[in-house]
């Protein structure tokens, strides 16, 4: 195989630890835990178990792990041909494809029985699909042949959410299929933002990302309109679902005009690189806050609070409206 033919002889026990570590590309993963978390909270009304989030969120990342293994066994040609990537374990010669292949089953495997036994079969089935998607769907049939992969291929990662709450709940309502569709939403933005960053390391293996098949003007216009529909989208969580009240209203509001404000400067300035690298950092920001919002939102204290708020403003407008 094309750069995995160096030898490893020089390795000792802590690097061929490392080299599997990155394999599962590390600095993922936290994002994807954070909607997972968002829906368990959302469907325990903030009082989650905390047994069973330990155990759905490192059922989660071995899932994650076992999906983003089999990326780089996959995309290891690709991989060899980016300076970017280059010095990954796989291209690198640092790990055979097999062996991964063998790890990726391994996690894969834990990850199943981990949420089968100790959360639900719903969370497990939930959690091997993404990965079935991620690999089969996104980095299969969709990567490396049309603009829109990073748009059909935002489901696998959207499917924490529905894995969160189905943790909980051992169901499917409206209500985690509206984070999965904020998170769906947020993806093209975010992972647009970042190819045009580097853009012309997917030019060079022919990825066909759309800043590269269309242009920085057609992407920042793509990143714009996804951007003005995820915002009130975020929000459908107050109304009509009532899901999340104000507290998540004032988190969405606040970060969903910035998010809207950075997307417009950079659709008004498609070749400017510093300004899509400030975007893409804000994205991951966004979500991480946003969950945050409904984590906040959904606790019994919070509840309690902005009942005795809204208790205290009506007792004050009316004896206001009685002189």
């Amino acid at each position: 195989m094309i750069g995995t033919s160096i030898s490893r002889q020089h390795q000792n026990f802590l690097q061929v630890i490392q080299s599997y570590y990155q394999l599962t590309k590390p600095r993922i993963i936290p994002l994807l835990l954070i909607t997972t978390a968002a829906g368990m909270w959302m469907a325990s009304d903030g009082r989650v178990d905390p047994v069973l989030l330990l155990v759905t969120l490192t059922g989660g990342t071995l899932a994650a792990a076992a999906a983003q293994t089999l990326n780089c066994i996959y995309d290891r040609d690709i991989d060899y041909a980016m300076e970017r990537t280059r010095h990954r374990p796989i291209p690198s010669g640092r790990v055979q494809p097999r062996d991964a292949m063998l790890f990726a089953i391994a996690l894969a495997s834990l990850s199943f029985i981990l949420l089968a036994v100790f959360a639900n079969l719903l969370s497990a089935l939930l959690a091997m699909s993404g990965i079935v998607f991620y690999m089969g769907i996104y980095t299969h049939l969709l990567k490396r042949h049309t603009t829109q992969n990073i748009v059909i291929g935002g489901a696998a990662g959207a499917l924490p959410a529905l894995v969160g709450w189905a943790a909980v709940r051992g169901d499917l309502s409206w209500a985690p299929w509206l984070l999965f569709l904020i998170v769906f939403l947020w993806t093209p933005p975010h992972f647009w933002a970042l190819a045009l960053m580097i853009r012309d390391d997917y030019a060079k293996v022919g990825i066909p990302m759309l800043p590269v098949v269309e242009g920085e003007v057609a992407t920042t216009r793509q990143i714009w309109v996804y951007t003005l529909i995820l915002v009130p989208t975020t929000l459908l969580l107050v109304y009509p679902l009532g899901i999340s009240g104000v507290i998540y209203a004032i988190f969405a509001s606040i970060l969903g005009s910035i998010f809207l404000k950075k997307a417009w400067q950079l659709w008004q300035a498609p070749a400017d690189k510093q300004l899509a690298r400030s975007l893409f950092k804000y994205s991951i920001l966004y979500m991480m806050l946003l969950c945050t919002g409904i984590v906040i939102d959904s606790l019994p204290m919070t509840h309690g609070l902005t009942a005795a708020v809204a208790e205290h403003l009506h007792t004050l407008s009316s004896a206001i409206l009685s002189v």
